[in-house]
């Protein structure tokens, strides 16, 4: 067990209890990593939050989300949890807080408790929570899991940053981007440092653009007025979309010791040039074509004349000797034709000489659904034909792995690095002031009711909106012929020579 790690008695308090966040995501995290041994049987878990509720009742709402396990190992994780129904800003409910963890700690002989505190709850709280901790509940050995957003521009989070770092060092403070989680995402850094193959050809020589694509197929029903106040870039761009353009371009840490893998973050994100406002292309879905599927604006809930924008593809620049010259484009969008994430680096054509037409390698990593990893390559077709295909090297983690391999989801593998002390996985102060300063300029341009910014309209379940081919197009990208990425087919039953 790392030096850092908590030990088998430690109380985790989750708060906002009630909410969809912890009912969904954390609470089903910590069964799960209990289900599979990574959580001591003797912990103890508090769930906090206003909403008036039973034991009974908050141990039936949170068990609704659990996967996997059997009734009996849910049972002896409900057995763990209790919950406490107080205000966030007066004294009592942290008193008896503090009485629970001691009670637990004096039955158990702990001399130094460790406390596990995780905020589920919107940033308009985290403040007065963390004051209320740091005056009531507070150990030698306290941890915070702060989610995000993590401010809502360069000045709120510094605002944030300014009220938390009175209260907490930044050792206890684990700012959580559950994308750093994604099995894929932590994937990167063995992909790109642990194979010659990729190190070796990981720069501006050999790459001509990179990729970073995220899909969803639904929009924001049920939470268009909140989603109008924060937009597509601000939603998943500024943070997790960054996250892997981070990972994905920085150099390489001397170790993966969490400071030196935070350290080559914050370089890469210090060498990017601002974002040009005047290469965008920005969207808005509107109804689906078959009137089925609601437009953006449809929603009661969201201004008739908004200009939120609900798709986004951006530019990005490195200005290093690895990446000078090479576009990356991050783009985002919802009501899309499916949901997926996936990263593309295309590289240079070969040498024309011998091939008068050839197809461009690709890797291509898919982040979800369904994470694999493959390369596109140049092939012979077999048999007596000269010509080539262009086929792929692909590794799916459905077919590579068996079904009874654990990879844990990303609030599992999160939980389970604040709980073993490992700030990898999570965003340091100086890296989230970074991507601010980066993303504030670009947000006030999108923003601003006198920048007059074009937004394309793109039916609900388009593949994509009008003009992003063209943008990839004028941003290095180079699309195959149709028909040329296939997998030969064989027919067995044809007998012939070779």
């Amino acid at each position: 067990m790392p030096v850092d790690a908590f030990g088998d008695y430690t109380t985790i308090v989750v708060f906002g209890a009630s909410g969809d966040l912890a009912k969904k995501k954390t609470f089903p995290a910590l069964f799960g990593l209990y289900r599979e041994g990574h959580l001591p049987k003797t912990i103890q878990i508090i769930g906090y939050a206003r909403s008036k509720l039973t034991d009974e009742d908050f141990k039936s709402r949170i068990s609704q989300h659990f996967k996997g396990g059997n009734d009996q190992i849910k049972q002896e994780f409900l057995n763990l949890c209790t919950y406490i129904s107080d205000p966030y800003d007066t004294d009592e409910g942290y008193n008896k807080l503090r009485q629970a963890c001691e009670d637990y700690e004096s039955k158990h002989k702990v001399s130094v408790p460790n406390r596990l505190f995780y905020l589920a709850l919107p940033p308009s709280v985290f403040t007065i929570v963390c004051k209320q901790l740091k005056k009531l509940v507070y150990s030698q050995k306290t941890r915070i899991i702060v989610e995000k957003p993590f401010g809502h521009d360069l000045a709120s989070a510094r605002e944030l940053q300014k009220d938390l770092a009175p209260l907490f060092t930044e050792d206890e403070l684990y700012r959580i981007d559950h994308y750093l989680g994604k099995e894929m995402v932590k994937n990167l850094l063995v992909v790109r440092f642990g194979n010659t193959l990729f190190g070796g050809v990981w720069n501006r020589n050999n790459i001509s653009s990179v990729h970073i694509s995220f899909k969803e197929a639904f929009g924001t029903e049920g939470r268009g007025g909140y989603f109008d106040s924060i937009g597509i870039v601000r939603d998943v761009m500024q943070n997790h979309l960054l996250q892997v353009l981070t990972l994905l371009t920085m150099e390489r840490p001397v170790s993966f010791d969490p400071e030196a893998v935070r350290d080559e973050k914050v370089k890469v994100l210090k060498a990017m040039a601002p974002i040009d406002t005047e290469d965008l292309l920005l969207g808005q879905y509107v109804k689906s074509e078959d009137g089925t599927k609601p437009g953006y604006l449809d929603d009661d809930t969201v201004k008739p004349d908004s200009k939120c924008v609900t798709y986004a593809a951006i530019k990005c620049e490195i200005h290093n000797e690895r990446w000078e010259g090479v576009p990356i484009i991050m783009r985002a969008g919802k009501a899309l034709q499916e949901s997926k994430v996936e990263i593309r680096i295309q590289f240079k054509p070969v040498a024309r000489g011998m091939f008068k037409e050839i197809s461009r390698n690709e890797l291509v990593l898919r982040i979800q659904p369904n994470e694999a990893i493959y390369l596109k390559v140049n092939n012979k077709i077999p048999g007596i034909s000269t010509e080539t295909s262009l086929t792929d090297l692909d590794l799916n983690y459905s077919t590579r792995y068996s079904k009874d391999f654990w990879i844990p989801e990303a609030y599992e593998a999160l939980i389970r690095d604040c709980y073993l002390g490992n700030h990898s996985n999570f965003v340091r102060d100086d890296e989230l002031d970074e991507s601010w300063k980066l993303f504030t300029p670009l947000l006030e341009h999108i923003e601003n009711p006198n920048s007059n910014i074009n937004l394309v309209k793109y039916p609900y379940g388009a593949k994509n909106p009008k003009g992003l081919r063209a943008y990839l197009e004028r941003h290095n990208y180079v699309f195959d012929e149709p028909g040329s990425y296939q997998w030969p087919m064989i027919n067995t039953n044809v007998k012939g020579k070779i």
